[in-house]
């Protein structure tokens, strides 16, 4: 079976009635995505292209980019948070616990739930052992915080044929790589149901300033359009928006007033319902329930 003929088409016109807690429109939920990066390996991207064309390692000044993230944007992005009290799911890589402990423990200590982000950055088809990466991160985030990760992100969103298989092996019940609908959608797995969870790949700062290099202000300007949609269309049904953010993108002085304006932008609706990826994953099922 192909891997798109496991998640069969639907049209949100036709998804049964869902109800958020309180009766409220829109469920949004906040990734904050830490990773590591190492530097004797090529950059999952870069800011700097390489002097004539020819690509050196070690890459100082791209592996500094996103290490300033996890050294002082990080902190920003955890206080614009924190400050206002909103549910936030740490996407982390495995390893982070043990080579930024600092930063895993702040996530720890703030209640952020921990979600599986491969065990060092890069992309899953570039993994020799899927299995044992996948088990390796859910052994490392489970020893640091006590649980183990129900939701996984891949780093890129990259998946193979088997990875959502080896996930669902491995406990996780929640992923965030299928980008294709505004509301969750169960696949089936040799290991029992997975469920997709609405993630995003244009409210992420990663496409507004890495990959479109947009000002600074746009990533509050689509934010705000793209909530805006969504909350007019949770007046008939529920609606899930996701605002993705990474600490050398909107960590950086120049850019993290326009995450905080977002922020206040959203909280500032009544019907606006804040979550973590298990609890967007375990409202999803809980009504699917209701019409089975």
């Amino acid at each position: 079976m192909a891997l798109t003929d496991r998640i069969p088409y639907q049209a949100i016109v036709d998804r049964p009635k869902l109800t958020l807690p309180g009766n409220k429109r829109v469920a949004v939920w906040c990734i904050l995505n830490v990773e590591e990066w190492r530097i004797e390996r090529n950059m999952p991207r870069t800011v700097l292209s390489p002097p004539m064309g020819q690509p050196l390692l070690p890459d100082v000044p791209n592996w500094s980019w996103h290490e300033y993230g996890m050294r002082a944007g990080f902190w920003r992005q955890f206080e614009a948070l924190t400050k206002r009290s909103i549910p936030t799911t740490l996407a982390i890589n495995g390893n982070v616990v043990k080579s930024y402990p600092r930063i895993a423990a702040a996530g720890r200590e703030a209640g952020f739930e921990f979600m599986g982000h491969g065990f060092i950055q890069g992309p899953m088809h570039k993994v020799e052992n899927q299995d044992d990466a996948i088990r390796r991160t859910v052994e490392n985030i489970a020893e640091f915080t006590g649980k183990a990760p129900r939701s996984w992100e891949s780093p890129g969103l990259t998946e193979t044929e088997e990875t959502l298989d080896l996930l669902r092996k491995h406990g996780i019940e929640y992923v965030a790589d299928w980008v294709i609908d505004d509301l969750p959608q169960e696949v089936d797995t040799p290991h029992g149901v997975i469920t997709t969870i609405p993630y995003t790949v244009e409210t992420n700062d990663i496409t507004v300033y890495a990959l479109q290099h947009h000002e600074s202000d746009v990533f509050l300007k689509r934010g705000k359009d793209q909530f805006d949609r969504l909350y007019q269309e949770g007046a008939t049904n529920a609606r899930v928006m996701a605002i993705s953010m990474h600490p050398y993108i909107t960590g950086v002085p120049h850019r993290i007033r326009y995450l905080e304006e977002l922020l206040d932008y959203v909280i500032g609706h009544e019907g606006t319902c804040l979550m973590t990826a298990s609890e967007l994953g375990d409202w999803y099922r809980g009504e699917m329930a209701k019409h089975r």
